[in-house]
């Protein structure tokens, strides 16, 4: 195996060593997949990306995504952060949209630079779609909390915009800030779900600026808590138009995630109903940290 040249971001990241943290690779069409799956396991960040097509392809580049532990068909932050990448690194240049051909499909990014707070990029999201409700006493035991403290107004349920999550609405921010996984009671309730990881979320916030606090579960592909997750709050824009949670078919909204666990993160979602679909948006910052190789 040759030398391969990797960076290091921060997505969904206000400021270097917030966020989410991702390793991007961009020479790597002549590995194999066991080779990807091993380097991801070395970096051990949440997902490590890999570009295998630096020439567009249907015009969009090829990529591909593992956790430590397997391949995903896609993610969100590894989506926005090897944009990122493809732009100051491939193509060199200022474009305002980026297509990455995933397993689950292509999908766009688009960077908006024109806002004051620095640059954005927005990833579009397949349509969610909706699947098995959950009961609250269940969900209250693997996350050690009183089934009171799930506010009931609204379902337990899986949702998918190309990976499922379970999207479980909590009350208070002292409830969320309490959740303690039980990973026997977790273990057990995913063995019969295509749905894998949990994202708890309520109205109450650290910071008085932002809309929604989330927590994000993902111990079956080894992240017990991922800092910032594109894909799962992706799912929870949809529940929310779905569920009019907010009292309207659209919202714009900024999330905070990762602060239980000292990694900051910022995400804004975009989501609206339109027809029978619901159009979902998620964006965020991406802050380069280092480059290198990989020998």
């Amino acid at each position: 195996m040759s030398s391969l040249f990797f960076y290091i971001v921060d997505v969904f990241a206000e400021a270097k060593y917030t966020g989410n943290q991702l390793a991007v690779f961009t020479n790597t069409a002549s590995l194999y997949s066991e080779q990807m799956q091993q380097i991801a396991k070395e970096i051990n960040y949440s997902e490590t990306t890999f570009v295998t097509s630096t020439e567009t392809v249907s015009e969009g580049y090829d990529v591909r995504i593992f956790t430590p532990k397997q391949e995903l068909p896609f993610a969100g932050h590894p989506t926005l952060g090897t944009a990122y990448i493809l732009q100051k690194e491939i193509i060199q240049s200022s474009v305002k949209k980026i297509l990455l051909n995933l397993e689950v499909g292509q999908i766009p990014v688009t960077i908006d630079d024109t806002n004051a707070a620095g640059e954005y990029l927005w990833m579009q999201q397949k349509a969610p779609t909706f699947h098995q409700i959950l009961d609250s006493q269940t969900i209250a035991e693997v996350l050690r909390i009183q089934s009171q403290e799930i506010d009931s107004r609204f379902p337990i349920q899986a949702v998918s915009t190309g990976v499922p999550f379970i999207i479980v609405p909590l009350k208070t921010l002292e409830s969320v800030k309490r959740i303690q996984v039980n990973k026997e009671k977790y273990f057990e309730l995913i063995n019969s779900m295509d749905a894998k990881s949990i994202l708890v979320f309520c109205p109450e916030t650290y910071k008085p600026e932002n809309d929604l606090n989330v927590r994000v579960f993902c111990d079956y592909i080894g992240i017990p808590e991922d800092p910032a997750t594109g894909s799962a709050n992706g799912c929870l824009a949809g529940y929310l138009v779905q569920y009019s949670y907010f009292g309207k078919p659209e919202i714009n909204l900024r999330v905070e995630q990762g602060y239980e666990i000292n990694r900051p993160s910022l995400i804004l979602l975009r989501a609206e109903q339109k027809g029978t679909t619901i159009d979902v948006n998620v964006g965020g910052k991406v802050v380069m940290v280092a480059r290198g190789e990989f020998l």
